[in-house]
């Protein structure tokens, strides 16, 4: 097989080599986006066929284009042919290998000794730390980009092997070498794409390094409406006031597509489409204590009507104390000791006692029997309620205007958090008691059904046909078009979003599924699509701050050193501005000694920080570094220029 690397139009690559190692799409992903964006030598290992990885989707017709080709029929309009099964197309300029593991004898072969930068991507976290650590070993200056599920450890362990790599690497070298480690989440650079696509109007959140970075996506202005200011218009979405659902373009659907960092002008001429903006920089607050509950309040452990029977109750031994009080002329304490005797039974008979006293002893001795039926109820009530706190909890009669979660694995655990944090009311349905994400549901006190989506009846108990929404987020293609088919029978204009392998056959889905029914609000993402950027991005040796998807395309935020960068030095920003490539958003004014990797913590006292409204004529000096966004192509040209980071 050769290992010379050719892009789709038969030019060569630049040399620099890339190993990718992973066991799903991602892998693959990325792997493409480095050949085919940046132009890189990329060898891509993965597990061979049948050793349990998902690297290789099975050939074949697939159940879920056989569905959707059906659906599309029964419109009238092609859906995914029945034997095109969501898969990785063939990628020009990658050299594959196979290895169960990235051992040392695989990592050797793939030719990390010599690697300029390293992807780790396979599912597990500690296999991930594992390879690290033994390609450190290998090649104490190769760059690696880790994906990390886990976000404390995965910094620790950047912080660790940074340490490695300082003790190892003079410093010179370190100096024309980029060894960074960069760790990075799949799952948090979807969840707001898809948390989003459930609640209109939810803002985009990019942090990093201390970074806030809002992208609100606006409606489109209604007449005679002026939209509320922002610092920058990041891009122009599909949909217009006529047609609010878009196209939800790809970088692939041409005039469909959404129009990223559009000039002026174009904004301007744009008023009837809807918008991501970049609507606030800020500091990242602290982490609030998010909606746990150990157990059940007292609210819930007793119910409205045993409530106010107890407080009635107390209210009649209250008059009775009183009562006793006055007849026995002792004092009040005295009043409350012999009433609380007489209410349970334990006095002695007042035989020679005044009739008053008497009298007021039966009356008590009446109440005592109707307060134990009470007080046994409540025990009990209280008692299952208890119980209760310690299960899963079910939708509540009544429930509506929900969202509909199907799947807690990586990316459904995530997407409920975003969604709590937004306090939209959620209901999970899960196969899987165990799954990673039944644990956060159980301590946010969300619903959760436990059952196969597929089955008749689950989706009933979720209360699907009065939700706002269903987010099919399971791992499984198939189940989760099978649910989306089902709960539009169900609720033809419920909004749906589905997670997709592909995104060609996303994009399909879309289509179809929006033909037949067209008054019905349907998305759909590929995780992968949406991830792989960021990730490419930090394997060519940049500081990538996040990314935001629009629609289905995706906008990266980088920090860039302006030193040896011919479309940034000694350019004014409206200069250094081109529309649908990038655009420059702040300059860092640390000094350039102080300077840490990423951009300056402007939450720190001791650093000048970023500052984000620059005057459109300020020149852009060699010794800046600035902040910018940047589509996949616009930043793939940016790096072709070697900036000070970048190794020979």
């Amino acid at each position: 097989m050769s290992t010379t690397p050719h892009r789709p139009d038969g030019r060569p690559g630049t040399g620099r080599h890339m190993v990718v190692c992973g066991d799903d799409a991602l892998a693959h992903r990325i792997a493409a986006e480095l050949a085919d964006v940046y132009r890189q030598s990329v060898t891509l290992v993965v597990p061979p066929p049948g050793s349990g990885g998902t690297a290789h989707p099975p050939a074949g017709p697939s159940r879920a284009s056989a569905l959707l080709g059906r659906v599309g029929a029964a419109v009238g309009r092609p859906g995914a042919p029945p034997g095109d099964a969501p898969g990785p197309d063939p990628f020009p300029g990658v050299r594959e290998t196979t290895a169960a593991a990235p051992g040392e004898q695989a990592l050797s072969e793939a030719g990390v000794g010599r690697a300029e930068a390293l992807a780790l991507l396979y599912e597990d976290d500690e296999t991930n730390m594992r390879a690290a650590f033994l390609a450190r070993r290998l090649n104490p200056r190769i760059r690696l980009v880790l994906r990390m599920y886990n976000r404390n450890l995965g910094r620790r362990m950047a912080e660790l092997l940074d340490q490695v790599t300082d003790l190892t690497v003079p410093e010179s070298v370190r100096g024309r070498h980029d060894t960074s480690t960069v760790v990075l989440s799949d799952a948090d650079t979807a969840a707001p794409a898809l948390a989003a696509t459930a609640v209109v109007g939810t803002r985009k959140i990019v942090q990093t390094d201390g970074l806030l970075l809002r992208a609100a996506e606006r409606l489109p202005a209604r007449p005679g409406r002026r939209a509320a200011p922002a610092l920058a218009t990041l891009a122009l979405l599909s949909s217009t006031a006529s047609d609010p659902a878009g196209a939800e373009g790809s970088d692939r659907s041409g005039p469909h597509a959404p129009r990223l960092l559009p000039d002026d002008a174009a904004v301007r001429a744009a008023a009837d489409r809807g918008a991501v903006v970049l609507e606030a920089v800020g500091r990242e607050p602290a982490a609030p204590p998010g909606r746990t509950s150990r157990g059940a309040s007292f609210k819930e452990l007793l119910s409205p009507r045993l409530r106010r029977a107890l407080v009635g109750a107390a209210a009649a031994v209250t008059v009775l104390a009183v009562v006793s009080s006055a007849v026995t002329d002792g004092p009040p304490a005295h009043a409350v000791y012999i009433t609380l005797l007489d209410l349970f039974a334990i006095a002695e008979p007042a035989v020679d006692a005044s009739v008053p006293r008497q009298l007021l002893q039966l009356l008590t001795g009446l109440v005592g029997l109707a307060l134990l039926p009470l007080l046994v109820a409540g025990a009990l009530e209280a008692f299952g309620a208890y119980r209760s706190a310690s299960a899963l909890r079910r939708p509540p009669r009544g429930l509506a205007g929900h969202v509909v979660l199907l799947g807690l694995g990586k990316i459904g655990t995530r997407v409920l958090a975003q969604l709590r944090e937004l306090d939209v009311p959620v209901v999970c349905v899960e196969d899987d008691p165990d799954a990673r994400g039944v644990a956060l549901a159980h301590r946010l006190r969300v619903p959760v059904v436990l059952g196969d989506v597929t089955q008749e009846g689950v989706l009933e108990a979720a209360k699907v046909h009065r939700a706002h929404a269903l987010l099919a987020l399971t791992s499984a293609d198939t189940t989760n078009l099978e649910a989306a088919l089902y709960a539009r029978t169900l609720a033809p204009d419920l909004l749906v979003a589905l997670r997709l392998y592909d995104d060609d056959f996303a994009t399909a889905v879309y289509r179809t599924l929006r033909a037949a029914h067209p008054g019905a609000l349907t998305r759909s993402r590929s995780v992968s699509t949406l991830a792989a950027p960021a990730f490419a991005a930090a394997m060519m040796g940049r500081r990538i701050l996040g990314a935001v998807p629009v629609e289905r395309r995706v906008l990266l935020f980088a920090a860039l050193d302006v030193a040896g960068q011919p479309h940034l030095e000694g350019r004014t920003v409206e200069e250094a501005f081109r529309p649908g490539a990038w655009r420059v958003l702040a300059l860092d004014t640390t000094a350039p000694g102080a300077r840490r990797p990423g951009p300056a913590d402007h939450g720190r006292n001791d650093s000048p920080g970023l500052l984000w409204d620059l005057h459109s004529d300020y020149v852009l000096h060699p010794g800046d570094r600035v902040v910018v966004a940047a589509t996949r192509a616009g930043l793939a040209e940016l790096l072709e220029a070697p900036g000070p980071s970048t190794g020979p």
